[in-house]
């Protein structure tokens, strides 16, 4: 058995079950071999942990383990559920703590920690259960422009995402929402190229390694949705062709909000350039890692190889 006993997480009770499938793939098959025995532990829909095709407990499982590499999305994974449950058992692990994980998840919270060290983020209104959406739409179809982003508050991956207007298209997309998630974002729909940065603790001598940003660019008539994210259909520019104040800029603002929101060991933000300026839009405490993820490409960008990048962040995660 080789050196330091690796759990990798994947799966898990969230809307992008499949999506963590895939990262949990690329980051089994790439972590190093001759540095770590690696174990496969898969969560199913309903929250039921597996090793070796097995039922098993958490407790059960990770008492096996030195580290865990989290490659779950969404709730439960990026939500601080799982992070509060690996505490308890003071299990290391890769990425962001409970607390940070959480605040970092809700989109409202981390657009008005932006505003506040004063960065541009898309006007929006908040609307929770309970809240009357009647008045709520209303006031929407009166003080933005139509149409609108409507998206829920702590999903991931564009899950959910929904570009209305009108009155009745915006009132029964919050609607429905609200029905299955914590609460609803509506935003203004801003106009311009999106953007993603990434950046990486400690990686060749800088405390917060800002890597390139990438240009997003989706098929026609399309944002980049779920479906555009992952069939390969969107057109992803690594380094982004953008300036170099703009480029500085996304950077910068990608490191701002990684410090702002507490995060730990990497993170992606994702932003939306425009001639006005740029605008934050939201911050991934647990960026996707699959072949058609972004972080991967900007790795690729600057020469580092995944493999490395894996023994990285655990070795960040183990203090080493």
């Amino acid at each position: 058995m080789n050196g330091t006993v690796v759990g990798v997480l994947r799966g898990g009770p969230s809307r992008e079950h499949e999506i963590s499938l895939m990262t949990g793939h690329a980051v089994i098959s790439n972590l190093s071999r001759e540095r770590f025995t690696v174990r496969d532990i898969y969560i199913d829909k309903q929250g039921q942990w597996y090793e070796r095709g097995k039922v098993s407990t958490p407790a059960d499982i990770l008492r096996a383990l030195d580290v865990v590499v989290i490659a779950l999305h969404g709730e439960y994974g990026e939500d601080g559920e799982v992070q509060r449950l690996l505490e308890r058992f003071n299990i290391p692990y890769t990425g962001s703590n409970s607390l940070a994980s959480h605040f970092a998840m809700h989109k409202v919270w981390s657009k008005e920690k932006a505003k506040e060290l004063g960065l541009r983020t898309p006007n929006y209104r908040f609307i929770e259960q309970g809240n009357d959406v009647d008045a709520a739409t209303y006031e929407i179809i009166r003080t933005f422009h139509q149409p609108v982003i409507v998206k829920p508050v702590n999903w991931g991956s564009s899950v959910g995402i929904s570009i209305v207007g009108g009155y009745a298209p915006v009132y029964h997309a919050i609607s429905d929402l609200l029905a299955e998630s914590g609460g609803v974002l509506v935003e203004e729909f801003i106009r311009g190229t999106e953007a993603t940065t990434a950046v990486v603790e400690n990686l060749r001598g800088e405390s917060l390694y800002t890597l390139p940003s990438i240009e997003i660019v989706p098929p026609p008539n399309d944002y980049f949705s779920y479906e555009s994210k992952y069939n390969g259909t969107t057109n992803e520019i690594c380094p982004g062709r953008f300036s170099k104040k703009i480029a500085d800029e996304l950077s910068q603002n990608a490191r701002i909000m990684h410090e702002a929101l507490g995060l730990r060991h990497y993170s992606r933000s994702d932003f939306m350039v425009t001639p006005r300026g740029t605008y934050y839009l939201e911050t991934n405490t647990l960026p996707g890692l699959t072949k058609e993820s972004l972080l991967p490409k900007s790795l690729q960008a600057v020469g580092i190889p995944f493999p490395d990048f894996l023994s990285h962040i655990v070795d960040l995660a183990m203090n080493k």
